[in-house]
């Protein structure tokens, strides 16, 4: 019955890769890739060579706003408006869209749940409809 001596961990070479970090731009870059459409997380992490899980939680930082930059904002243009030159003359106003039928007449509230459908018809009492629906989400 012999006795096994492992060696203890040694301290981490100069050799061994380091932790990269990586600036909130290429974050920033690598969570857009993510999000085009047929991408997969999986693959463009393995090809950024980042794992999975910490390219999600970039995402959930983005998607709240918080992975710097000015995400999803629009930029806005300036825009003069003038009368226009004389004789020329103005375009038609196009007409509004024919009204859309809808389905469920004014006054109803449809909500489809996974075991069926609630239909509320007429004026709902406010303080009635929070009941149902309290009771209905838990």
């Amino acid at each position: 019955m012999g006795i096994t001596m492992r060696a203890a961990a040694e301290p981490t070479s100069p050799e061994s890769p380091k932790r990269r970090r990586r600036s909130i731009l290429e974050r920033r870059r690598i969570v857009e890739e993510t999000l085009a459409p047929g991408a997969s997380v999986a693959r463009v992490a393995r090809a950024h060579g980042v794992n999975a899980n910490q390219v999600f939680s970039w995402r959930r930082l983005y998607q709240r706003r918080m992975l710097g930059g000015n995400t999803g904002t629009t930029a806005l243009v300036p825009v003069t408006v003038s009368d226009p030159p004389p004789g020329v003359p103005l375009a038609p106003r196009p007409s509004a869209p024919p009204p859309v039928e809808s389905p469920v007449p004014p006054g109803t509230i449809q909500l489809q749940l996974p075991k069926g459908r609630l239909r509320i018809e007429g004026a709902a009492d406010p303080a009635s409809l929070r009941v149902v629906l309290e009771c209905l989400l838990g």
